[in-house]
């Protein structure tokens, strides 16, 4: 019998062959099969990856242009005092992700003691920038990951102080899908990377969801549900139903927090469909229980109590309550209220009511002691840019054109002039 030998061309034939094949296979085969065979094969880690759609985030707009809540000369008493007017040393992430939320990456001032909305922006997303402002006293801001980056979060200093706060903000600031993020190690990722990240990382079970619901809800849409790195399945579903979950005194600020991320996610759900029927009845109804309680609970000076939830408890039972907590739970329904259609809100006059009672609060302080509480007081700037229709930064710019800054005067001739408020 004789034997066949294969001819080395023939083997070397064969073998090309098959590694085109090989790579045409993989090649047109579906991302998840090319990940499985990454896994498996070539030891590589894959990571679910969220097609966004979008290059800026999307934006949920105030219904109401409205005066008689707040004027354009009280617009502007209010963001004078809530300007991001930071010492550059030590700058505080919290502070700053609070500023931009309100101000947006935009923000321009006359004034050079307050920093712009580019420079608050930088100062988050470039761990060179927090290295010039804390130097070796804090751990990195900006943590690298094999497939994208976190954040520090936490009571640490130089931390974000909330979990998702820093996309949060600048997820509200306008920060474009592709703006650079500079971590200790790496100079190749963008704002996509670390939404990415967040969304892999993202756990039901977490204290607080409240900026992780904003956040994703203003990128990912018409996208409602995600897998995380271990295979989990999220949705928006879930996230609603665990805001709606516990008692309404929990939660940050209050329990605010919470009530506007739900009437964020309505309003997206109006436009991309991302609630299904049920969990959105839920929601709505959440918000009218909300309302209801306010319109029982407002003390005659205007103000809403931090235990808001109490109802009518509140006034015939009051708590000695911080002056600041009052300022956070009005400053916060009032934001939320912007945003949500008439039927969700108490009577009118009440809701004007709270804004002059945080109008008078928020001016009649000084700047260092606004400093002190700035995260809250800088919800009550946004609420009141959003009762006018418009946004801190786009009225700013406009003020300032017909009230510009003057720096105070140094010598005795100017006296008079430098005790003049300027804006």
């Amino acid at each position: 019998m004789k034997s066949h030998k294969l001819s080395l061309k023939t083997v070397i034939v064969v073998q090309v062959l098959v590694v085109v094949a090989f790579c045409g296979a993989y090649t047109l085969g579906s991302k998840e099969s090319q990940q499985e065979f990454n896994d498996v094969f070539l030891m590589q880690q894959s990571f679910p990856e969220i097609k966004i759609e979008r290059k800026v985030p999307l934006r949920v707009e105030p219904f109401y242009n409205d005066s008689s809540v707040v004027t354009d000369e009280e617009l502007a008493a209010v963001l004078k005092q809530v300007r991001p007017k930071f010492p550059r040393k030590h700058l505080k992430p919290n502070h700053v992700e609070h500023a931009l939320r309100t101000w947006s990456i935009h923000s321009t001032f006359q004034d050079p003691s307050v920093v712009s909305g580019v420079e608050m922006k930088d100062f988050l997303v470039d761990h060179g920038r927090f290295l010039a402002s804390w130097g070796d006293e804090a751990s990195p801001l900006l943590i690298d990951k094999p497939g994208g980056i976190s954040i520090r979060w936490g009571s640490q200093a130089g931390g974000s102080v909330h979990h998702d706060h820093w996309l949060a903000s600048l997820t509200e600031a306008g920060i474009p899908l592709d703006e650079p993020v500079f971590a200790p190690s790496r100079r190749d990722m963008d704002i996509n990377d670390v939404i990415q990240q967040s969304l892999r990382d993202f756990r039901l079970d977490e204290r607080e969801v409240e900026w992780s619901a904003m956040a994703f809800g203003l990128w990912i849409p018409p996208v409602k549900q995600w897998k995380t790195t271990d295979g989990r399945a999220v949705s928006f579903d879930q996230i609603a139903l665990r805001l709606l979950r516990g008692h309404k005194r929990f939660g940050v600020c209050v329990g605010t927090h919470r009530v506007y991320s739900l009437m964020l996610l309505i309003r997206l759900d109006d436009e991309f469909d991302i609630l299904s029927d049920q969990v959105r009845a839920q929601a709505y109804a959440y918000l009218e229980r909300v309302r209801d309680l306010i319109s029982v609970c407002q003390f005659e000076d205007g103000h809403w109590p931090a235990n808001w939830m109490d109802g009518k408890t509140a006034l015939t039972d009051p708590q000695e309550i911080p002056d600041y907590k009052n300022v956070i739970a009005t400053g916060h329904h009032l934001e939320w209220l912007a945003i949500a259609p008439k039927e969700l809100h108490p009577p009118h006059e009440q809701i004007v009511k709270a804004a002059k009672w945080v109008i008078k609060n928020t001016t009649t302080h000084t700047e260092a002691e606004i400093l002190q509480k700035y995260t809250f007081y800088s919800h009550v700037g946004n609420a009141l840019a959003l009762w006018r229709n418009t946004h801190a930064a786009t009225f700013w710019s406009e003020w300032q054109k017909t009230h510009p800054y003057i720096p105070e005067a140094v010598d005795s001739s100017n006296a008079i002039e430098a005790r003049k408020p300027t804006l």
